[in-house]
């Protein structure tokens, strides 16, 4: 089977089309300038723009699911089995990932286009009516910053590995990039400075974003964003208060069952229909049967709901990792091979940040600070009971261990596991946690159009 897309790639540097295959990239042709008619010159140009940029944000290339898959892969070991014919994907099962892959050339070139929309809406951010002007730029920088820090952690090593201010991240580029010359090559940043960068958009989001924005983001997912952010850095105290500042919103509760937490699967037969966000969801990439594409289902889910039924999960795994009396068992579905229900509807919306990940979050900052009064007043134990109670289960303990399982039990197939494995050091089969071979190349494209990149080591 083979299949065709077409994506509209812009590096800041250099705005390429191409044409991508499951097999190999075609040829791409180079364009160094932006054309005029696309300048902002009015409030309402400079808010169609953001729609753009959350538009990008989306992109199945990025915030949209391939990112979150392709970590999902790069950290299996024996819960996905996989059945496509994507030599890429094959790659990332298979922990070889090659600096000619097209999906991680599509990640790159997907971030640093929703990161370049960002820098024009900020750049005109002075011809928005004032009384939307902090809500808009609020909204552009969350987006930068959640791009940053996606791109920071799998094109750089762990902000554990090593040192993070010296070893190289990625490029900050905060200007809009319209004509490329010699001088708009710029060097990777390092790892510390990009996460700098995120948390300075992160922090400036939260305090310009409203507390009700309709599905666009807002002062809490600014919040949960850094909360994620912080807890991968191993600031807990910052991560802690973060979270605590969503938990007690007041404006999100988790959904009554699992499933609930997801967009719904259609009835067999019937076509599948959009779905409005959750109560849980604190931020979600909207999904329509006209705009968007849902790059989880594609691979997560079942042909007859709409996806390839390439990645089969291991019925051995879901009996040993999950009790009988855990709800959570529940979430997959039989089409012939196993899959995940949480990606059972092609034109559901992408889940970025769930309210579960705050508790959890939460927790783990208590446990491994052990204040004498614990952040939010709520202890480790009350925030994982009130996440394990959705699935039927009871908590006696909420020690580290535990908190840990916890986020494998609650998180699977959401592209937590590369991320947790190198936060927590946990060696994933024979590679250990650090190992090159978990860490995005730098595409080879990017590094013959700009001179001034250095790849990571091990391509």
């Amino acid at each position: 089977m083979k299949k065709t897309y077409i994506n509209r790639i812009l590096f800041a540097f250099v705005l390429l089309t191409i044409l991508s295959s499951c097999k190999k990239a075609l040829e791409i042709n180079p364009v160094d300038t932006i054309e005029q008619k696309n300048a902002l010159l009015t409030s309402k140009d400079v808010e169609g723009a953001l729609v753009g940029a959350y538009a990008d944000l989306g992109n199945r290339n990025f915030v949209g699911g391939r990112p979150f898959l392709m970590a999902d892969f790069l950290a299996n070991t024996n819960a996905i089995e996989w059945f496509g014919t994507y030599e890429e994907l094959t790659q990332a099962i298979n922990k070889s990932l090659l600096k000619t892959n097209t999906f991680v050339d599509n990640v790159w070139a997907s971030g640093y286009t929703a990161i370049n929309d960002a820098n024009n809406v900020i750049a005109a951010i002075d011809k928005v009516d004032a009384a939307k002007k902090n809500r808009v730029e609020g909204e552009a920088k969350f987006i930068r910053g959640a791009a940053y820090f996606e791109l920071v952690r799998l094109f750089g090593k762990a902000y554990n590995d090593g040192s993070p201010s010296a070893n190289p991240g990625v490029p900050i580029v905060l200007t809009p990039t319209s004509t490329v010359s010699e001088s708009s090559y710029v060097t990777r940043a390092s790892v510390a400075a990009v996460y700098n960068q995120a948390i300075t958009d992160l922090t400036d989001a939260e305090a310009k974003l409203p507390a009700t924005n309709g599905f666009f983001a807002t002062k809490s997912a600014a919040a949960a964003m850094l909360a994620r952010l912080y807890l991968q850095m191993g600031n807990y105290s910052a991560a802690g208060a973060a979270a605590n500042r969503v938990i007690t919103s007041g404006n999100y509760r988790l959904t009554n069952s699992f499933l609930d937490a997801f967009p719904k699967m259609p009835e067999s037969g019937k076509p599948a229909k959009p779905g409005e966000n959750t109560t849980e969801d604190i931020f979600a990439m909207q999904v329509t049967t006209l705009t968007g594409f849902n790059g989880f289902n594609e691979f997560y889910g079942s042909s007859t709901f709409g996806g390839r039924g390439d990645a089969v999960i291991s019925k051995d795994w879901i009996d040993e990792t999950y009790s009988a009396d855990d709800d959570r068992i529940n979430a997959f579905y039989d089409d012939d091979d196993l899959f995940t229900a949480k990606y059972g509807n092609q034109y559901g919306n992408v889940p970025v940040i769930r309210l579960a990940e705050m508790y959890l979050i939460r927790a783990e900052s208590n446990v491994r600070l052990a204040p004498a009064a614990p952040i939010g007043g709520v202890t480790p134990l009350q925030d994982l009971a009130t996440v394990r109670s959705r699935a039927g289960l009871t908590t006696t303990t909420a020690t580290l261990t535990d908190i840990i399982n916890e986020r494998k039990l609650e998180f699977a197939f959401e592209g937590f596991s590369l991320h947790d494995a190198k936060r927590t050091q946990t060696n994933i089969g024979n590679l250990p946690w650090n190992s090159t071979n978990l860490v995005f190349p730098i595409p080879q494209r990017e590094i013959d159009a700009n001179k001034n990149l250095v790849q990571n080591p091990g391509y």
